[in-house]
């Protein structure tokens, strides 16, 4: 990437891991340095291992990770910027996949991560009734996990991520009713 000033104006680079609980709180410190927080969008993701194996054969430790990246660390950085969001009257985005509801061979291990950040998605609206919670598929898109979900692959048939960018502006425009969105 290029430096700083090839950034939109407004927008701060905060680099890390989001499983890091520093990098979680520079990226709050980040946006309240701002004035407000009052969206979070939760995208950090990982697949696991590629190929994706059946869950007979999924390593523990790796599964560890991916509920790691997937449902605690998004958790964990949503409960820090819950007392700005719910000042503002804030939304939360927390990005998923149709794995997350459909059984896919293979994908158990990153389907089950995903179901859990749904559900955590789902109660977390429920608990913060104020504020507008949705999680959302985009699809499949033709980004680098995608790739790497279908090793050798041709994926070019996919859709660029930028496609869905108007669906997600809408979503955080129209604020409807919290809930799991497909765009």
């Amino acid at each position: 990437m290029g430096g700083e000033s090839e950034l939109p104006a407004g927008v701060i680079r905060v680099p890390g891991d989001v499983t890091d609980p520093a990098h979680r709180a520079a990226l709050v410190e980040a946006a309240l340095a701002t004035g407000r927080l009052d969206l979070l969008v939760n995208n950090a993701g990982i697949l696991g291992p590629s190929p994706q194996p059946p869950l007979a054969d999924y390593p523990l430790a790796t599964l560890r990770d991916v509920f790691e990246v997937n449902v605690v660390a998004p958790l964990a950085l949503t409960q820090l910027a819950l007392p700005a969001l719910r000042k503002y009257d804030g939304a939360v985005v927390t990005v998923t996949s149709d794995a997350a509801v459909e059984a896919y061979a293979g994908w158990g291990g990153y389907g089950a991560a995903k179901a859990a950040a749904e559900q955590t998605s789902n109660v977390l609206a429920v608990e913060e009734p104020n504020l507008r919670v949705w999680w959302v598929d985009p699809g499949d898109l033709r980004t680098q996990m995608h790739a790497e979900a279908f090793p050798g692959e041709d994926i070019s048939d996919r859709p660029l991520p930028e496609t869905v960018t108007p669906a997600f502006l809408d979503l955080v425009t129209t604020r409807p009713a919290s809930g799991r969105v497909r765009l």
